[in-house]
């Protein structure tokens, strides 16, 4: 008998008996081993085992199992010097592990991990941990450049070469490409499944085999496609797909046409941006002779084309939604299809799911049907062309669609007065600042523009606004099952961090952190519209609001305090309304408790799916907006900006640009100074000289560094506007981190990674390590005279 199938032994018979320490002789008797050379291999065995900590002695002498520790499961974040932080639950403090205790993890993982010091509240200090196990890795596949071999190299290694990660976050590992599947050429951008994780001895290696050639390094467009495939999500379409789109007719025929309302004589149109090719709703307006609105919103039928259980159906519950980049987007559903027979392109019959409603003078449903219905648009309109109808009277665009302006101006006053419900039962309004990235053939950015948002975006808007709610209401009061869109009420913990930044400004909130309504928060966005502060009450009161998702549960959606909200104007790129269609057509053809069960089953997995895709492309979409803004900036540097201090952290200044371009000025570029985060005002205050740095602020500032790769710009500060200064802080303890430090670390290993849109996690941070110089490091604040 071998000293390893012993120890299993041994560790079976103690766990199967009731006592819980035994004597050898008790062990020996119970397995067997009475005698004398199987007694001493028995002794061995044990000896071997306590060093191992396999089992212990008691003071008795007597062996038992040693107690095994309370593991807690959290997800583990990284930070490029060697520790991490590991989550438990996203409003408590993070467990911090130190380098010797990450167990290999890495970030993302889920992992279990034992508590070895406990949080002390009275020093500040934060609780420690060890990863005891690592229960599912994060990390299946990653992207990245990679460097060949040469055969000799090959024949000798069993290794094609390495792989030059494209996330920094990895760039510590060196990952092996092994000897089987495909093997690409020097140069090539490629993903590769990991198939063997760091371990003893090799800490920093990963291995995997090549999966997929992306294409070279020096294709264009190729930096884009790269975070495409990391994110996972999918660039082809499978060839059964495309297959069966290829099936779908060009035309509408005949048989097309059962069951539904014609609608073709009707006045209708679609209003959309001027490069969009997916056409997916249209609108029709007419105000009544009883002082009401009439309107419709006819939906693209993408369902009846992408059936139930079909290859189409399935691909597009596994993408969950379109991708828009900066140059491409990256379709729900193939583009036969979406710019094809489901696009409501104008002068030809198109199948749709309609929502009629009269509309009331108080912006009120009085009455709604939904059905599915046939329609022929009669004008293919842009929101340049409506706004220069309602806002700029343009007299050549208004003679060209002459016959529509009648129209268009009823749809401006339905707008308005839709637009006035909300904000009169509370709905929450933010400005957007949205950026559209300006680019060449090659790729490359080269300009950086505002989207601009007239009355013809808006009014569109309020038109699908208004028929979500009407949608999900209709079926809530019909108590079938169906997928909502929500946004639940702020966390409690969340609001009353707003409501000291808020005081700290000088700014009454009403309410209190548990039941304050969108009402209250609307109320102070008015409030401090025309004030300096206005940008940073918004970023305020965005950070504090939870994150919309899809759920079969209806629990309303908070930032537009609708007690109904549903997704169903758009199916060509959201697979949620594309349910929302089937659930139409489902119920009206069968509304049996048996047809109600089967969805009630099945919708939990489809919002949780949807909510997570949704999540993934926001994620990419910001990734490449960073990338691109980095690259704009490259030829930027030394160049000095106008911007504002838009987020305070502990290591540093975000400063946004008009643009929305955004980068850091590093807290060891601030040598004046010590400075202390304050976190309750968002603010960096000097121990010593007390000069203070928060968010709102004016300052100029000079280009030092931009890198597409890690997503950053890196900003000098120049000037920045006077302010009154905060309390100075007491000089910070030294030691393991404190609470505030170990939000701070993980905060900043957050962004190095998908959760952040503006940077990686940059190579040199420092925590607050910044030295004294005698030499002004910046203008902007004036020298005290001496007395």
């Amino acid at each position: 008998m071998t000293k390893e199938t012993l120890k299993e032994k041994i560790i079976f018979f103690i766990e199967k008996e009731r006592k819980k320490s035994f004597s050898m002789e008790e062990i020996a008797q119970g397995l067997g081993l009475q005698k004398s050379e199987d007694f001493k291999l028995l002794v061995q065995t044990v000896a071997q085992m306590e060093r191992e900590q396999m089992v212990v002695f008691t003071k008795k002498g007597k062996v038992k199992l040693p107690l095994k520790p309370v593991l807690i499961e959290g997800t583990f974040r990284a930070n490029e010097r060697g520790f991490g932080f590991v989550t438990i639950d996203p409003e408590e403090d993070d467990i911090y592990i130190p380098k010797e205790a990450t167990g290999y993890a890495m970030d993302g993982d889920t992992v279990a991990i034992d508590i070895i010091k406990t949080a002390d509240f009275v020093m500040d200090r934060g609780a420690e941990g060890k990863v005891v196990e690592i229960r599912q890795r994060a990390t299946t596949q990653l992207t990245g450049e990679f460097v060949a071999y040469t055969d000799e190299e090959v024949k000798e290694t069993d290794l094609y070469g390495v792989v030059i990660p494209k996330d920094k976050k990895m760039n510590q590992f060196k990952v092996y490409a092994v000897a089987e599947g495909v093997r690409p050429v020097d140069g090539s951008i490629v993903m590769i499944e990991i198939t063997h994780y760091p371990e003893k001895n090799y800490a920093t290696s990963l291995e995997g085999i090549i999966k997929q050639v992306i294409g070279h390094k020096n294709d264009p467009g190729m930096d884009i496609l790269s975070v495409v495939v990391s994110n996972g999500i999918p660039t082809k379409f499978p060839d059964d797909v495309l297959s069966e789109a290829d099936q779908v007719p060009d035309k509408i025929n005949e048989k097309d046409l059962l069951d539904r309302k014609d609608l073709r004589d009707q006045l209708i149109v679609t209003i959309d941006g001027e490069d969009a090719k997916d056409l997916d709703d249209a609108v029709t307006v007419k105000k009544l002779t009883n002082g009401n609105y009439f309107l419709g919103v006819h939906i693209a039928d993408v369902s009846y084309y992408v059936t139930q259980g079909s290859q189409l159906d399935r691909e597009a519950y596994e993408r969950g939604t379109s991708v828009y980049l900066t140059d491409r987007v990256i379709p729900m559903i193939p583009q036969r299809l979406s710019n094809g027979i489901c696009s409501l392109n104008p002068h030809v019959p198109r199948l749709t799911m309609s929502c009629e409603m009269e509309i009331d003078p108080n912006g009120q449903v009085v009455s709604h049907e939904i059905f599915p219905s046939v329609i022929q648009t009669t004008e293919r309109m842009t929101y340049t062309a409506v706004n220069q109808i309602l806002e700029e009277q343009d007299e050549t665009v208004m003679k060209r669609y002459e016959q529509l302006v009648p129209m268009f101006q009823e749809m401006q006053e339905l707008h308005h007065i839709l637009e006035t419900m909300r904000i009169r039962r509370g709905a929450i309004s933010f400005e957007d600042r949205e950026a559209k990235i300006m680019v060449e053939p090659d790729g490359h950015p080269i300009d950086i523009l505002l989207r601009s948002r007239g009355v013809g975006e808006r009014l569109i808007e309020s038109f699908m606004l208004v028929a979500n709610e009407t949608v999900a209401e209709h079926f809530n009061k019909q108590h079938f099952p169906f997928i909502y869109r929500i946004h639940e009420q702020p966390k409690e913990e969340k609001m009353q961090r707003f409501f000291d930044f808020a005081s700290a400004l000088g700014i009454v909130v009403r309410g209190t952190k548990g039941t304050i309504t969108p009402k209250d928060l609307q109320k102070v966005v008015e409030d401090v519209e025309e004030k300096p502060e206005s940008a940073v009450i918004n970023t305020m009161l965005l950070r504090s609001m939870q994150q919309a998702r899809y759920s079969e549960d209806n629990f309303g959606h908070y930032g537009l305090a609708a007690e109904y909200y549903t997704h169903f104007t758009s199916p060509i790129r959201r697979y949620p309304d594309l349910i929302v269609h089937r659930l139409i057509r489902s119920y009206g053809q069968d509304p049996s408790e048996t047809n109600q069960a089967y969805w009630e089953a099945e919708l939990p997995e489809i919002a949780d799916h949807s909510s997570k895709m949704e999540r993934r492309a926001v994620e990419a979409e910001r990734e490449v907006d960073a990338m691109k803004k980095a690259e704009f900036m490259m030829d930027k540097v030394g160049e000095e900006f106008e911007g504002i201090i838009s987020s305070v952290v502990k290591f540093g200044l975000f400063i946004e640009l008009p643009n929305t371009i955004e980068g850091l000025v590093h807290i060891n570029e601030l040598k004046q100074d010590y400075f202390h985060f304050i976190e309750n005002h968002l603010a960096l205050v000097g121990e010593r000289t007390g000069l203070t740095f928060k968010i709102g602020q004016k300052v100029r500032v000079k280009v030092i560094k931009a890198d597409p790769e890690e997503r950053a710009i890196d900003f000098e500060l120049i000037e920045a506007e006077e302010v009154l200064p905060l309390e100075r802080p007491k000089t910070a303890r030294k030691g393991r981190p404190t609470n505030q430090q170990t939000k701070q670390l993980k905060s900043r290993s957050e962004r190095n990674g998908k959760k952040n849109p503006h940077t990686n996690e940059r190579k040199k941070m420092k925590m607050a390590t910044n030295k004294k110089s005698k030499k002004p490091f910046y203008k902007g604040i004036k020298k005290k005279k001496k007395k």
